[in-house]
């Protein structure tokens, strides 16, 4: 299906792709700490007949550098515009932070209709990188919401990677560290899906080396669970976490970070993950 495409400049830098007739159907495509805008990810969705909206949602004109005190207003601001696109139904496919992202905003305004969510946390972390005042340290919080940040799990910096010479290293195990030194602030971190209205699907790696995507996932469909909310997981225990789909192209290498799985195993989760993924959208 032939799409047309618009690139945004202002509130944000970015790409609403969309059938040449128009949808019912907007999707808010947000990737993770990369910052990209997912270019080849909302094209794939418009020519599937969705309207696709991808933004920078930081390091970009009048925004923070990192992931720190980000608005969730942000995200609610793009679902208005695919509103005004003429959606009706309001998807959110957000992979790593760009889950925590998508899930919170569902939390938070009932408009979303369903959230895919990528090799997801099940809760709140604190920043990666710096804020607008160009600081990193003390840690705060990755998210506000109408000013207020929401309370988060930060990070323990008596970590140290396994020594893997000079290449990308394997941060998991900083997570994993992090929740055992901070126990007591987990619960009040987490993400409150079972409040959403949104119907979820989560897609994990159980080969995941950023975080524990799969336990994270686990505990979220309990959540839902426990509330009699719909939920529906997908994983592959060799696949990691950057799955990609039917159509897009594969992300390159990180010099900096290991992230889990094999090519092979990576494409066939998202081959796994794509008709339920269009089955929920549309």
């Amino acid at each position: 299906m032939a799409a047309v495409e618009h690139e945004l400049t202002h509130p944000w830098e970015g790409i609403l792709a969309a059938p040449a007739h128009g949808s019912d159907v907007g999707v808010l495509v947000l990737a993770g700490s990369s910052g990209r805008v997912e270019r080849d990810r909302a094209r794939v969705l418009a020519r599937h007949g969705m309207t696709a909206l991808s933004i920078r949602w930081f390091g970009g004109p009048g925004q923070p550098p990192g992931i720190c005190e980000i608005p969730l207003e942000t995200f609610t601001a793009a679902i208005d515009l695919l509103e005004a696109s003429g959606a009706r139904r309001i998807g959110i496919m957000g992979a790593s932070k760009g889950a925590e992202a998508a899930l919170l905003t569902a939390v938070h305004d009932p408009r979303v209709d369903v959230v895919i969510a990528l090799s997801p946390t099940s809760r709140v972390w604190c920043n990666v990188g710096p804020g607008s005042d160009g600081k990193q340290h003390p840690y705060r919080s990755s998210w506000t919401w109408r000013g207020r940040p929401l309370p988060f799990v930060p990070l323990d910096d008596s970590w140290t990677p396994v020594a893997q010479g000079s290449g990308p290293v394997v941060i998991r195990g900083w997570y994993e560290l992090s929740e055992r030194s901070f126990a007591h602030l987990l619960r009040p971190a987490d993400i409150p899906v079972d409040k959403a209205r949104a119907d979820l699907l989560l897609v994990a790696g159980g080969d995941d080396a950023m975080w524990p995507s799969l336990r994270f996932a686990e505990q979220l469909a309990e959540r839902r669970r426990s509330a009699g909310a719909t939920v529906h997981l997908i994983t592959r225990h060799d696949a990691g976490h950057r799955q990609h789909f039917p159509g897009e192209r594969p992300a390159p290498d990180s010099p900096r970070f290991q992230h889990g799985g094999t090519p092979q195993a990576d494409a066939l989760l998202g081959e796994a993950a794509w008709p339920h993924i269009l089955g929920r959208l549309t």
